[in-house]
């Protein structure tokens, strides 16, 4: 089987700064100026049950979701799952649980 071609010089992506993966920076839910790193789970990765902080509904295993945590020293310990429609729109509804 050939291999593909690589573009972009062979240069290869910058190493994460943490264990969990790093992720994105988005801003935060709902008046919340803290930036928050974001990762995308699939579904085929989603082996628990989680509480949703945006609709306090469950986060089902096998459901893709979002893990958010703040970008500060001690934020990985505030880890939380999301729907991934709940995280979208947490600038339009307010949070029905405490995110820390």
């Amino acid at each position: 089987m050939p291999r593909r071609h690589r573009r972009g010089g062979g240069e290869r992506p910058a190493p994460r700064r943490d264990g969990l993966g790093g992720g994105a920076l988005e801003s935060g839910p709902a008046g919340d100026p803290d930036q928050y790193h974001v990762r995308r789970i699939p579904a085929a990765r989603a082996t628990k049950d989680y509480r949703c902080p945006g609709c306090d509904h469950l986060v089902t295993a096998g459901t893709p979701h979002v893990v958010a945590w703040p970008e500060r020293p001690g934020g990985d310990e505030e880890r939380r799952h999301w729907h991934a429609g709940c995280w979208s729109g947490r600038g339009r509804r307010g949070l029905t649980r405490r995110w820390s």
